[in-house]
């Protein structure tokens, strides 16, 4: 059985890969190894070593301190109210899409929905 710890690392992997549109393949050649090792990741299926997520943290633009971020001190995740959103909203690719998409908008049109999104959403 994975660890909760490797499991929540490869959903930041595959949460990051995804938000930049990054696929399995290409982060793989990046770091110089096969796509489905990428998969076994993602899935917590295998660990990721510490020279490793360097690689993969330098390939997706961020720091290695970004696949622990939700984490709680006994390695279990942060869950989130389950009134408002789901469990795993990274996991959600409808969800990755539409952030994706939102980044895509020109900033001053962004701020602008956002703050439509928030009205709409105080108003619900």
């Amino acid at each position: 059985m994975a660890h909760p710890v490797d499991v929540h690392v490869g959903k930041r992997i595959r949460h990051r890969r995804w938000l930049i549109g990054m696929t399995q393949q290409q982060l793989a050649e990046q770091v110089g190894i096969k796509f489905q090792q990428i998969q076994k990741y993602e899935t917590g299926a295998n660990r990721v070593s510490a020279s490793r997520l360097w690689d993969i943290s330098d390939a997706l633009d961020v720091q290695v301190s970004f696949f622990f971020e939700g984490l709680q001190e006994d390695g279990k995740e942060v869950s989130a109210d389950s009134k408002l959103m789901p469990d795993d909203l990274m996991g959600d690719k409808e969800a990755l899409d539409l952030v994706r998409s939102y980044y895509a908008i020109p900033e001053n049109q962004r701020r602008r929905l956002f703050d439509l999104a928030r009205v709409l959403s105080d108003a619900a």
